[in-house]
């Protein structure tokens, strides 16, 4: 594994911090079964989204549809 340090002046403290959470989750995505979802597959899954209660705008929310910059 290589990493490279592209902008910056990192402490070897900081470059040691980066590795061990590159580390850490390579590691917990080998130790998945095969064809389990991972949490970047979980957070995508649009039925995710559906399962929520979608709030409906109230009386006067047309009056926040547009804020001037």
């Amino acid at each position: 594994m290589n990493i490279k340090v592209v902008r910056g002046n990192p402490t070897p403290e900081e470059l040691a911090a980066a590795l061990a959470v590159v580390r850490a989750r390579a590691a917990a995505a080998a130790a998945l079964p095969p064809g389990a979802k991972g949490p970047r597959d979980a957070w995508s899954d649009p039925s995710r989204i559906a399962a929520h209660h979608i709030p409906k705008p109230g009386p006067a929310s047309w009056t926040r549809t547009y804020w001037p910059s």
